[in-house]
């Protein structure tokens, strides 16, 4: 299956449609009247979907089991067509569309096997997706697509060339995708006034995005979140607890990373961990749905 550990949970909802067509009226009147010798085909057809939904996984080899916390089924007859619309959500780090279509499917089976000794002119049609919902593409081009960053790797060691720095470039890596420029990439030692000025530097030059990787523990040269949380104007502390939260789901010792956000001004700032992959699931944490703050700094919010 494909890797989704590196993803968030969120809201998904997808709504599927299937069609049965019968041949002729008193097929839809045994149906409405519950005279069909096999049993009530709408309150049967609902109980097949339903497993249907919830079995998915076990019949598509590439489908992730998932907790599904919401299935709805509805049918609405237009003179000879039964349409069947299936509506599947779940908060869970993958969407339901393929859960959602083979739920309506298997109603529309069913239908079929209940019908077949009534009507030998059965027809299933127009199984399709008709909308969905959660994940990242509910942001695609949502966000400003002109947005500048400027990336600082705050290490002694890295500094001094004593290693070579890969959490910066993660991080540069991840900008790249939501369409951020990159105005500058700098290695700086673990100094309050440089990690000050550096940061001024680019308030002043209007960037709009700075972010320091490094010096967020707990060791004497950590101060990164020292130098920064004196020149921001606004702390944004549930940014800091949406990256604690994906860390310590996947290392206990995220909790005691002193991630930061705060803005300046119009520029946001952020202070992340130095390591590669603290760096990076931080990123992979709040992107690209931080960007939404730029909306919002700049008085033109995107709902």
């Amino acid at each position: 299956m494909v890797d989704i550990t590196f993803k968030s949970s969120t809201l998904r909802v997808a709504t599927a449609q299937a069609k049965v067509v019968v041949s002729s009226q008193n097929t839809i009147d045994a149906i409405n009247n519950k005279t069909v010798p096999k049993g009530d085909v709408f309150a049967m057809s609902k109980a097949a979907g339903l497993l249907g939904v919830k079995k998915t996984p076990e019949l598509l080899p590439d489908c992730h089991p998932m907790p599904i916390e919401f299935t709805g089924i509805e049918y609405e007859i237009d003179g000879l067509e039964i349409i069947i619309k299936v509506t599947v959500k779940t908060i869970y780090k993958t969407g339901v569309e393929v859960e959602a279509m083979h739920g309506a499917s298997i109603v529309a089976l069913n239908m079929y096997d209940m019908l077949k000794p009534i009507d030998k002119g059965i027809e299933i049609h127009a199984i399709k997706l008709l909308q969905k919902k959660g994940g990242k593409s509910d942001f695609k081009n949502k966000f400003r697509n002109d947005l500048t960053a400027a990336v600082f790797v705050c290490s002694d060691s890295i500094a001094n060339g004593q290693k070579e720095d890969k959490a910066g470039k993660a991080i540069i890596e991840k900008l790249k995708v939501s369409s951020v420029t990159i105005e500058e990439y700098t290695i700086i030692p673990d100094e309050v006034d440089l990690i000050q000025a550096s940061f001024l530097k680019h308030v002043a030059k209007n960037t709009d995005m700075v972010i320091f990787t490094g010096g967020t523990g707990l060791s004497k040269r950590d101060v990164t979140p020292e130098a920064i949380l004196p020149l921001i104007d606004r702390e944004i502390q549930g940014v800091a607890e949406a990256i604690r939260k994906y860390g310590q789901e996947r290392t206990p010792y995220s909790m005691l990373s002193r991630s930061l956000c705060g803005v300046r001004e119009e520029t946001l700032v952020l202070a992340l961990p130095g390591s590669t992959n603290g760096a990076k699931e931080s990123m992979d944490a709040v992107f690209p749905g931080l960007l939404h703050v730029f909306g919002i700094l700049k008085g033109a919010r995107h709902d």
